[in-house]
């Protein structure tokens, strides 16, 4: 007996990938997940190269995608609020049409030669309607391994599929734009929205229950955002988001400078790689410390990284150092999206996860104006600045208010087979 239990206990704090996509009914919500959620990477670049065409401007281009990207964050958190409500399936069905109909009319205007502010008005929309499948498939990972210490496993998993998107998404629409026609990223993005969002909301069998807790529940979180850690959380992932996009402009910015702008994709590639593999590894290992602990020494480390970013002026160099910062953020971003489990109650988790995507969109979209108007004017040096700045202040956020993240206890108990439990640490 006692050898059964060692055994047992020894399998729970090691959980891998291949227990978690064992899973039962995992594979019927993945699939079309991950089909759903790719055209999200295509949005932003294909604004971008369609505008910058019909306009002649980078920086009209650039405004657009980030008047949809501020829409987007704004909007995204009421959309996840409907989910916990009213159920996915109802809020997913008449969103992806919306947003179908938003990306064609904000193609034809651009098309048309519309005004600047008539294409920013049509960006509104565009974003607003984005459909958040990350966060809800996140949900339903949350709903079937709820106190699992799977759960990590799981928020690494979908960091990893969330870091392919952005790698082979921007690639596609660069693909279509420039060898088929400069509207073809964003025709593709519109249809495939629309088939992969229609297939995901028809996977009924693993959403989570709606307005789950009742009308108590919900009078006593009326928002996931009334809750300190995730207000705390939203600090951390604004300044990844200003990461992400303060090395798109200036990664672009360096390799214009070195007048090797295909270096770009190099540079990027090797970012996005340090991602995906940091992400794999947190997944697999098995932690000794809680993640609140992990958040605060992973996002210690993507401080320092990036604070080395503006002194670094050979490629060789900058590809090393945007490797390392690439597996710094995937322990950060990977243990946020963990600690919403202990955080907040089942009922607000699909709003809560889109909080902390649309945090990401926002701070990405600010980062991608401040670093934009720094690279223009003092080199891309100056907007390597931006990561260091979003990043230093999280932190120093996190460190101030660290104590927001605790969860309600300080261990959980969760069973593993009838008479077998295993303490989960949570600090």
């Amino acid at each position: 007996m006692a050898s059964t239990v060692s055994t047992d206990t020894s399998r729970a704090k090691r959980p891998g990938y291949g227990q978690l996509l064992r899973t039962p009914g995992a594979w019927t919500f993945l699939l079309p997940g991950f089909a759903a959620r790719q055209p999200f990477a295509m949005l932003t670049i294909g604004i971008v190269l369609l505008v910058q065409h019909t306009t002649g401007s980078y920086g009209s281009a650039g405004a657009v995608a980030a008047v949809t990207g501020v829409s987007m964050a704004l909007f995204a958190p009421q959309s996840g609020k409907l989910a916990d409500r009213f159920g996915q399936r109802a809020v997913l069905v008449p969103g992806v049409l919306v947003h179908t109909a938003s990306v064609s009319a904000l193609t034809a205007l651009a098309l048309a030669g519309a005004p600047l502010w008539v294409l920013f008005a049509a960006a509104v929309p565009t974003g607003a309607s984005v459909p958040q499948v990350g966060p809800m498939v996140r949900a339903r990972w949350a709903a079937k391994l709820e106190g699992s210490p799977l759960m990590s496993t799981a928020a690494a998993f979908e960091s990893v599929t969330d870091e392919f998107t952005f790698v082979v998404g921007p690639v596609l629409a660069t693909a279509l734009c420039t060898g088929v026609h400069p509207a073809a990223g964003l025709i593709a993005e519109a249809s495939l929205t629309l088939l992969g969002g229609l297939f995901f909301a028809a996977q009924r069998g693993t959403q989570p229950t709606h307005g789950l807790g009742g009308a108590h529940a919900r009078a006593e979180h009326g928002s996931a955002l009334s809750i300190p850690g995730v207000r705390v959380l939203a600090v951390a992932f604004l300044g990844i988001g200003s990461v992400f996009g303060g090395m798109q402009v200036s990664l672009t910015a360096f390799s214009e400078e070195i007048g090797n702008p295909g270096a770009n994709g190099l540079l990027y590639g090797l970012f996005a790689a340090g991602n995906m593999l940091a992400g794999i590894a947190v997944g697999a290992m098995p932690w000794k410390i809680g993640p609140r602990r992990r958040l605060i020494l992973g996002y210690t480390g993507l401080t320092v990284a990036a604070s080395l970013l503006w002194s670094v002026h050979s490629v060789l160099l900058l590809g090393g150092l945007g490797l390392i910062v690439g597996l710094c953020i995937a322990p950060a971003l990977i243990t946020g999206y963990t600690l919403v489990e202990t955080l907040v109650p089942a009922a607000t988790r699909t709003e809560a996860f889109t909080w902390l995507t649309g945090a990401v969109a926002l701070g990405q979209a600010a980062a991608v104006t401040v670093a934009g108007r720094l690279a223009d004017g003092y080199g891309a040096s100056a907007g390597f600045l931006v990561p260091l700045a979003g990043t230093a202040l999280a932190l120093i956020t996190l460190v101030a208010l660290r104590s927001r993240l605790a969860p309600r206890a300080a261990t959980r108990t969760v069973v593993r087979g009838v008479g077998h439990r295993v303490p989960v640490t949570v600090d």
